[in-house]
Parts: C-alpha cells; sequence; structure tokens
C-alpha cells in the first residue's frame, strides 16, 4: 500500500514545490521513497500548468535538487480522498483547508513536524521578496522533512 501526501500553499510555484522535491529527496534517502507518493498543490488556481517560480528553481538546482518537472496544480476538495496527510504551508492554507476537509482527514501544518519550530510556525512565503528568502524556505522545509518522514514511517510500519 502506498502512503500518500499532498503539500499545498497558496499557488503551488515556490513553497509546495520546493517542499515536494526535499521531501521527496528525504524519503529516498530513508528508503521510502517507493512506499511514499508525494505530490504538491496551491489553493489558488491561478498559476495551474506553470513552471516552479525561477528563483525556488534556481535555489534547489543550486543545493543539488531537480525541481525542473513540476507544474502547478489547484488542490480541490475531492482529492482529499487520494491522500492520507495533507500539509499546509501556513495558517491561512491550513485554515482553507480545513474548511473544506471530510471529517478524519489528516491535515496539518507542514513545520508542526519540526522539533525546533514553535507551535503554529509557518513557512513564510519568499514570493516577494529576494533571493535570501528562497534560501530560508529551504532550511525550513529540510528541518521539516526529516520528522515528516519519520512520521510516515511510524504510520506505513
Amino acid at each position: 500500500m502506498t502512503y500518500r501526501v499532498c503539500l499545498v500553499c497558496m499557488g503551488n510555484i515556490c513553497r509546495s514545490p520546493m517542499a515536494e522535491v526535499v521531501l521527496r529527496h528525504t524519503l529516498t534517502e530513508h528508503g521510502l521513497a517507493k512506499r511514499v507518493m508525494v505530490d504538491s498543490a496551491g489553493t489558488g488556481g491561478w498559476h495551474a500548468g506553470d513552471s516552479m517560480d525561477e528563483r525556488a528553481l534556481r535555489t534547489l538546482t543550486d543545493h543539488g535538487y531537480d525541481g525542473s518537472a513540476h507544474r502547478a496544480r489547484q488542490f480541490t476538495e475531492d482529492w482529499f480522498d487520494r491522500y492520507d496527510l495533507v500539509l499546509a504551508m501556513d495558517r491561512d492554507n491550513l485554515a482553507f483547508l480545513r474548511r473544506m476537509a471530510p471529517l478524519g482527514s489528516e491535515v496539518r501544518l507542514f513545520r508542526s513536524f519540526d522539533p525546533n519550530a514553535s507551535e503554529g510556525a509557518e513557512v513564510p512565503d519568499p514570493y516577494y521578496g529576494g533571493t535570501e528568502g528562497f534560501e530560508e524556505v529551504l532550511e525550513l522545509v529540510r528541518a521539516a522533512s526529516e520528522g515528516i518522514v519519520k512520521h510516515i514511517a511510524d504510520e506505513i510500519d
């Protein structure tokens, strides 16, 4: 059985696709890549079909990750049936997802899996800033990805 995770931000061109690439890499490092499917999406659809933001892609590439295949998608209510775990990058997206989630859906903040993050910690949106914002996002998603992999391993074993 495949465990399925979806990472969600606003437009699916910066945070959630960066997190998707990093989480897949982390799963591979832990030998779980064949047992876990990772996707990402946005709560809004205005970027649907677009590639990842150039700055996000450059940041990933500079650190040895490949995000070139990404195409933005919009998360819709019927997707909850597809995923075991839905992770929001910030509280606004979390609230949006929880409003449409059926009872029993596991919807959490992405950083809730980072043992060093405070309760309610978010992955900030780097879209309107410079390169340093994308570097920060990368570090935050790396830190939380280890905890997410541990959670998934506990769930599938």
